[in-house]
Order: structure tokens, then C-alpha cells, then sequence
């Protein structure tokens, strides 16, 4: 099982973080120790100051693919589900001033946090699902999908042109604008249209 970010996929996030619009999907990996599941705490690592939260939409990959047609991408997902990519953005930005690999500071354990899944036929337009996430029942997060940049099709596509994508692979497809820092005793909530996908704490 692999778990593929997207990076750099909502234009006012691009922005909040002063980066260029990419051409095609950027993506980066997290390995499986990375999983925080069934809303289990969130320990704050001892090696960052700046932890941030990114909520993002997860496609589950359903069958087998490579090298697909976006025409057909629509075939090989059926659930799209709500995560959290996490990050040590001081790591990271030490790392790319260096010209340095970033997984140090998305690869981390627990840094993909993971909630339910929902049928993508109770969805319906796949191009136009809100999601959201709370701090503190305070909304800092917002997005829909029709606000990406590469849908989930191309990104499907682009994908497997490059890695065979496998049953049960996750793709976290970006996260809009409002990145934060997360601090100790914060509840984070993750919402696709009203329906909670998770609700953990941050020890």
C-alpha cells in the first residue's frame, strides 16, 4: 500500500506559500507508519516547532492501473474519504533553502491522518464536494473540489504513468488555503459537507 500527496494543487494555498503554479501534478510519498487511523491522538514530534495541518480529500485506489487514460480514471477509485497531511514546516523549509528532499518533514509518523470513507455514488458530482476542517470548532480550513487545480481523473492519469497504482493505494490530493500550526489539547475536526470524517486531539 502507497500513499501519494499531492502537492501544490489549490491556487490560494500555492500562494499562502509564495510557490509557482505547477504544470503538472506535483507528488510526493509517505510511507504506511505514517497512518494515524480511527481518530487516535496526535503526538506533536519532539523534532519540530511548527507542525502544521493541511486537510485533504483521499481517493482509495480500487483496482489495479497503470499507465491509465484520464477517460477512464474514473474506473479505478470508488470511495473518496478526508486526511490530514501533516507537516514540520520549519523542517521543511531548512530542507528546500538547502536543495534538500522534504520527506523528513511530511514522512513522519502519524503525519497522515486518516478518517472514514464515503461511497463516491453518494457523493455525486465528484467535481464539486465541500470539505472542511476545525480547530477548536472554530473553521480554519475550507475547500471544494471543483477549486483544484488537477482533478481527480488527471491526477490518476499523471500518477500512473509513472508508479502502478495498486489496490487500496491512498492519494491525498492537495489542501486548500488557511495551513496552520497545531499546538497541544487542540481538537481537529474534518468535515465533507456535514458529515464528520474524523475528531481527534493533538497531545
Amino acid at each position: 500500500m502507497k500513499i501519494i500527496c499531492i502537492g501544490h494543487n489549490y491556487i490560494k494555498h500555492i500562494k499562502e506559500l509564495n510557490h509557482d503554479i505547477p504544470q503538472d501534478p506535483v507528488f510526493f510519498m509517505k510511507p504506511d507508519s505514517s497512518l494515524l487511523l480511527s481518530n487516535k491522538d496526535f503526538y506533536i514530534p519532539g523534532f519540530s516547532n511548527e507542525i502544521h495541518h493541511e486537510v485533504e480529500l483521499v481517493i482509495k485506489i480500487s483496482r489495479l492501473g497503470k499507465s491509465i487514460e484520464s477517460r477512464f480514471a474514473h474506473r479505478y477509485y470508488d470511495e473518496i474519504g478526508l486526511g490530514i497531511d501533516f507537516t514540520a514546516r520549519d523542517l521543511q523549509r531548512q530542507l528546500v533553502a538547502k536543495g534538500l528532499p522534504w520527506e523528513k518533514a511530511k514522512a513522519f509518523d502519524s503525519a497522515a491522518v486518516l478518517g472514514k470513507f464515503i461511497p463516491k455514488e453518494e457523493l455525486g458530482d465528484v467535481g464539486n464536494i465541500d470539505f472542511s476542517l476545525q480547530k477548536n470548532q472554530t473553521v480554519v480550513q475550507q475547500g471544494n473540489s471543483n477549486e483544484m487545480i488537477f482533478s481527480f481523473d488527471a491526477i490518476i492519469a499523471h500518477l500512473s504513468q509513472f508508479v502502478t497504482l495498486k489496490i487500496g493505494d491512498l492519494i491525498y490530493t492537495g489542501t486548500p488555503s488557511g495551513v496552520g500550526t497545531v499546538h497541544i489539547d487542540d481538537r481537529l475536526e474534518g468535515y465533507i459537507g456535514n458529515k464528520k470524517m474524523f475528531d481527534f486531539l493533538v497531545k
